[in-house]
C-alpha cells in the first residue's frame, strides 16, 4: 500500500507538477461535480476540475461538506490565477480501510494504515522541469513541463508554470527540481536543485542577452 500520494522520482530528469491542497470542494452544479472551486483553509478560493476516478470517490465515499486533502496538478490558464486538476484525495482513514483489511487477510499480517497527515503539509507542490525564464530581482520564474505520451503515441503539448522565487540566470535551460508552497493563487519557491542542462534542438533559442538572460526569456 502506498504511504504517500506523491510518488518518488525514478529518473533524474523526470518531469512533473503535482501538489497538495487542503480545503472544501464546492461544485458549480451539485448535480455535475466536474467543475468547481477549492475553498482552502487560508481563505482563498482556487478554481478546480475533477479528473478520472476521483469522481467515483467523491460520489461514493466523501462528504463534500467536509475538508479533505486534495492531490492536484497545477496549471495557469490565466496569468496570476491558479487552476487545479484534482487527481486524488489523501485520506487513508476513510479510503484505505477496506484495502488494508483485504491485504492483511491475504498476507496474514496486520498492516498499519498510512497517516492522514503528511510531513510536507498543506500547500506543498513538487515541480520538475526546464527553467526557461528567470528574473531574480522581481522574483519571477517560468518552468516548462513535458508530459508523458498518450496511449496512442501522441505527445501532449508542453505547458508552462509561472512561479515565484529567485533562481540565478546561469541556470536557464537547465532541468530543475523545485519545492514550492501555495500562497493564495501563487506558488512560492522554498528550495530548489539544479539537475543538469536540458539538451537543446539544433538552432533552438538565441544566445543569452545582457545580465545572463536568455534571448527568449521575456514575458509571454
Amino acid at each position: 500500500m502506498r504511504q504517500h500520494p506523491i510518488s518518488p522520482v525514478t529518473e533524474p530528469m523526470q518531469y512533473r507538477a503535482i501538489g497538495l491542497v487542503r480545503g472544501i470542494y464546492v461544485p458549480e452544479d451539485p448535480d455535475q461535480l466536474t467543475r468547481g472551486v477549492i475553498q482552502a483553509q487560508d481563505g482563498s478560493e482556487v478554481e478546480a476540475v475533477v479528473l478520472g476516478r476521483v469522481l467515483t470517490l467523491m460520489r461514493r465515499h466523501l462528504d463534500l461538506a467536509k475538508t479533505h486533502l486534495w492531490v492536484a496538478y497545477p496549471r495557469y490558464r490565466e496569468p496570476g490565477k491558479l487552476h487545479l486538476q484534482l487527481v486524488g484525495v489523501w485520506e487513508p482513514s476513510t479510503l484505505a480501510a477496506t484495502a488494508i483489511a483485504t491485504q492483511s487477510a491475504e498476507d496474514g499480517e496486520n498492516l498499519p494504515a498510512p497517516a492522514d497527515e503528511l510531513p510536507e503539509g498543506d500547500g506543498y507542490f513538487s515541480v520538475r522541469g526546464e527553467l526557461i525564464y528567470t528574473r531574480p530581482e522581481e522574483g519571477d520564474l517560468v518552468v516548462k513541463i513535458r508530459q508523458q505520451p498518450r496511449p496512442d503515441g501522441t505527445r501532449p503539448t508542453p505547458f508552462k508554470l509561472q512561479l515565484h522565487g529567485e533562481i540565478a540566470p546561469e541556470h536557464l535551460r537547465h532541468f530543475v527540481s523545485l519545492e514550492l508552497r501555495r500562497h493564495g493563487q501563487q506558488l512560492q519557491l522554498e528550495q530548489y536543485e539544479v539537475i543538469a542542462p536540458v539538451p537543446q534542438r539544433a538552432g533552438r533559442g538565441r544566445p543569452p542577452g545582457r545580465n545572463g538572460r536568455s534571448g527568449g526569456g521575456g514575458r509571454r
